[in-house]
This record gives C-alpha cells, sequence and structure tokens, in this order.
C-alpha cells in the first residue's frame, strides 16, 4: 500500500510492511501473474465512500475529501474540508514483486493527511494511471523509476502520514485484515534514528527503494470505530 507503502503497503503495501519474506517463501508462485479485468477492482460508489472513510477515526475522516476508483482513475466522490484525503488503494499500491500485486480482492482503505496528501497520493495516482493503462508490473517499475528521476513525483513532505485504521480492509490472503495502524513518510534514512525496528521498539521501518521513501509504521490498538484490536503483525 506500501499499498503502498506503497503499502499499504501499504501497505504496502501492501501493502502491510511486516513479514514480507516470509509471504514470498509461502507463495513462492504468484497466484495473480497479470492485471484481472478492471470490473474486479471498482466498486460500488457508496460502498467504497464508506470504506475509505473507515480508514480513520469519524472525527478525522467526516470532513476529509473522498476518492473512489473509477474506469479513468480516482475521481472526488466527496469534497473535503480539513485537508484530509481517504481512498481505498487497490493491490498495484503494494511492493513490487508482491505476489499479490494483481489481486482484484485487496482493499487498503488509507487517509492522508494533508502534508501526505500533497506529497505521497501523487504516487498512489501515477500508479494507478500505469495500472490502467495496461502496463506489466515490471513496465509500471521502470516508469516509475523515469518518473521519479525527471522530478515528476514529489518527495515526502515533512510531517507527511496517514491512517490505516479500517477493519474493513483486506491486504491479501496473507495478510488478511492486518492490524490498525499508522504510517509517516520520509524521504530515505536510516531508521535506527526513529528507534524505528529496535528490539522492543513499537515502530517499524521499511526502506521503499522504487518510491524512494523511509516508511515508519506505528500498530495501534484500536480500529478506527473505537473497538480493540490485535496490535501484532506477525
Amino acid at each position: 500500500m506500501n499499498l503502498t507503502t506503497w503499502k499499504l503497503f501499504s501497505f504496502a503495501l501492501v501493502v502491510v510492511l511486516g513479514a514480507w519474506p516470509q509471504a514470498q517463501a509461502q507463495d513462492a508462485k504468484a497466484p495473480y501473474p497479470s492485471m484481472a479485468p478492471l470490473d474486479q477492482y471498482l466498486m460500488e460508489r457508496n460502498a467504497e465512500i464508506d470504506l475509505a472513510r473507515s480508514a480513520a477515526p469519524e472525527s478525522i475522516s467526516r470532513d476529509a475529501e473522498v476518492l473512489v476508483l473509477g474506469r479513468h482513475g480516482y475521481e472526488t466522490a466527496v469534497k473535503g474540508q480539513n485537508g484530509f484525503v481517504c481512498v481505498v488503494e487497490r493491490s498495484w499500491a503494494s511492493e513490487f514483486n508482491d505476489p499479490e500485486f494483481w489481486n482484484p480482492k485487496l482493499r487498503a482503505p488509507t487517509c492522508f493527511n494533508p502534508a501526505a496528501a500533497r506529497s505521497h497520493l501523487p504516487i498512489t495516482f501515477k500508479r494507478t494511471e500505469l495500472a490502467l493503462a495496461g502496463l506489466s508490473e515490471a513496465q509500471m517499475l521502470d516508469s516509475i523509476k523515469t518518473a521519479f528521476d525527471k522530478k515528476e513525483l514529489p518527495t515526502p513532505e515533512p510531517g507527511g502520514m496517514c491512517y490505516m485504521m479500517s477493519r474493513q480492509a483486506y491486504f491479501g490472503s496473507f495478510y488478511g485484515r492486518g492490524v490498525p495502524h499508522l504510517m509517516f513518510y520520509l524521504p530515505q534514512t536510516d531508521g535506527t534514528a526513529w528507534g524505528a525496528g529496535l528490539p522492543g521498539s513499537p515502530v517499524m521501518v521499511h526502506q521503499d527503494a522504487p518510491d524512494r521513501l523511509t516508511v515508519l509504521m506505528i500498530p495501534v490498538g484500536k480500529w478506527s470505530d473505537g473497538t480493540a484490536a490485535p496490535t501484532d503483525f506477525h
């Protein structure tokens, strides 16, 4: 998600950023070798709005802009007032080489704060544009690298972060619903400066080479609706 990360992950993307090598070991042969028909990635409009808003607590998402995926990319379904942008990322926001990169069932509700909406959401838009144009995963990767080389995509803006706290999320067959978490986007840096990834630290770190950023991820103990949730990614 890295649905990014890209995460998603992000998570991801994917989306969820945790035990990715384990996922590869469990599923060496990708079950989704190419993009499925577009209709399989689309949702009913109101259902997608509700799912996108479930990424963050209602106090945040109720005044956020909401995007939905259409046949030509993401489009505004609800205008916002607080600078946040909520969106349901699809499988192509995941890590490149993820066996479920084209899984049409994957749904990663994400709510970006204003800084991330300005500096990270364009990456989601670019990946979506490339996917809908029919590019292969390898072609998408090359195009993303070229776009960064040409400075067509932004670097992380200070303070950029997102909420991924929806209990309705689905990160694929390995991660399932995942756990609710927050993600913070930084220019590529050593995560130990944040204590990330160290024994006992609640902060996890992912170095996203294609998107040229470092993602810090912090599990939280509740879903966006306030109900208790697990905090262990594994």
